[in-house]
């Protein structure tokens, strides 16, 4: 067993997507049986993985009133919420079609956190109706427009106010959420103020403080700077008068993509930050990871279709295309590329592009990446395709959604499959006067 094998089998964010007699296997099942079965392309997650992640976060707040609510917008799929929601674990949704889903897996209500900067009146109705942990409201026409729902339907909404710390979490400038000049939150000077109107609408019940700063961050300092600034704010709003008993603390921590990158902070490192730094409060702690527990957890397998000799450059093109994966094209993002069959020691890669069949020069996945050699019909796999993968995916050039297959040692299911044509076109309409 190889070097790097090894590593993903022990270390923390460890997955459980393993060379076994050279074949790369999801936990006992060979990848190459699931192809033949399926067909390519489609997504394959690992219920041990997803299993342990979520322990981990849960063991690091240990001792502490605590909830770990999945984000689910990096992994929607209901079979995966069922599988989490089984072991304890929260949601935190930021559209009605989230929350449904949410609904769906059997999470209740009251394990369900309601984010997002554009919660419609009927996404707020439908959760008050079916029931709801809180709000994380982020803004003074939100907080208005949800006490006016409230209002109507003779019940009281439990919302925490989501504050901007303005702390740069030095990650990607797409999915930084922290900066004075993004668009989520409450500006933290203006804090005192609008916890003072949330708590004159009848229609609220102000429980706590929401905070989250960006996504793939790779260091602690930033969560850090950000939870002293909510620990002096609970302080603050304490001496005001309002009753601060939860903090909704985010998610956000990173994971490594590829390898011989640093390895970014563990759960346990992150659980003892928090407890230095709101430990002391007495606050009920929400926190909500995403791609840590997803990420890792998935791989996206792909057939080779051609390879293709271009001008100064030579091509893999893939059947799984920019669709299906859309991270690299719209993030720049790295994903390890690896064979289903495993090399030979000594095995020499050479530079290709890998490319997919997608009608646009964006449909990218990576230059110049070292591959082994490759043959068409070989079968590659994406890794780290967990998070933000599947849920981003779309039916560009009127490719059909791929299939996603759920893992639990020996045995695989089907959990989303892929549509057929006739089913696709059938959603258009075309009217009576064409």
């Amino acid at each position: 067993m190889s070097r790097d094998v090894l590593v993903r089998a022990t270390d923390e964010t460890m997955d459980h997507f393993l060379y076994r007699d050279g074949q790369l296997h999801a936990e006992d099942v060979p990848i190459a049986r699931i192809a033949a079965e399926v067909g390519t392309p489609f997504y394959c997650y690992s219920t041990a993985t997803l299993t342990r992640h979520f322990k981990l976060f849960d063991a690091a707040l240990a001792g502490m009133d605590h909830l770990v609510c999945f984000a689910m917008k990096s992994l929607s799929n209901v079979a995966v919420l069922k599988l989490l929601g089984d072991l304890g674990a929260g949601m935190d949704v930021v559209s009605g079609g989230e929350y449904a889903r949410a609904r769906a897996a059997g999470i209740p209500g009251d394990r369900i956190v309601f984010s997002g900067v554009g919660k419609t009146r009927e996404e707020m109705r439908h959760a008050l109706e079916h029931g709801i942990r809180q709000f994380n409201v982020e803004s003074e026409p939100e907080i208005d427009l949800l006490n006016r729902v409230a209002t109507e339907l003779g019940t009281v909404a439990p919302i925490a106010i989501r504050v901007n710390p303005d702390v740069d979490a030095a990650t990607h400038e797409k999915i930084a959420t922290g900066r004075k000049q993004d668009k989520f939150g409450i500006p933290i000077d203006r804090a005192r103020e609008v916890y003072a109107h949330a708590a004159s609408c009848e229609g609220l019940r102000v429980v706590g403080i929401d905070v989250h700063i960006g996504s793939q961050l790779t260091a602690l300092a930033p969560f850090e700077a950000a939870y002293g600034k909510i620990a002096e704010l609970t302080r603050t709003l304490r001496d005001d008068g309002h009753e601060i008993s939860r903090l909704d603390l985010g998610g956000g921590l990173g994971i490594p993509y590829s390898r011989g990158n640093d390895i970014p902070p563990q759960p346990a490192e992150y659980g003892e930050l928090i407890r230095r730094t709101v430990g002391d409060l007495g606050c009920e702690i929400e926190i909500e990871p995403g791609r840590l527990i997803s990420g890792n957890a998935g791989i996206l397998v792909a057939s080779v279709l051609y390879l293709k000799k271009g001008y100064d450059r030579d091509f893999v093109i893939l059947d799984a295309a920019m669709n299906d994966l859309i991270r690299p094209a719209m993030y720049g993002a790295h994903h390890d590329l690896v064979p289903i069959e495993e090399p030979a020691p000594g095995t020499e890669a050479e530079p290709h592009d890998i490319v997919g069949p997608v009608c646009e020069s964006g449909d990218t996945f990576a230059k110049a990446r070292p591959v082994p050699p490759l043959r068409p019909d070989d079968l590659v796999a994406f890794r780290s395709a967990g998070a933000y993968a599947a849920v981003m995916s779309s039916e560009y050039n009127s490719r059909p959604l791929v299939p996603e297959v759920l893992v639990s040692g020996d045995q695989f299911a089907v959990i989303r499959r892929r549509p057929t044509f006739d089913e696709m076109i059938a959603r258009d309409i075309v009217p009576e006067w064409l």
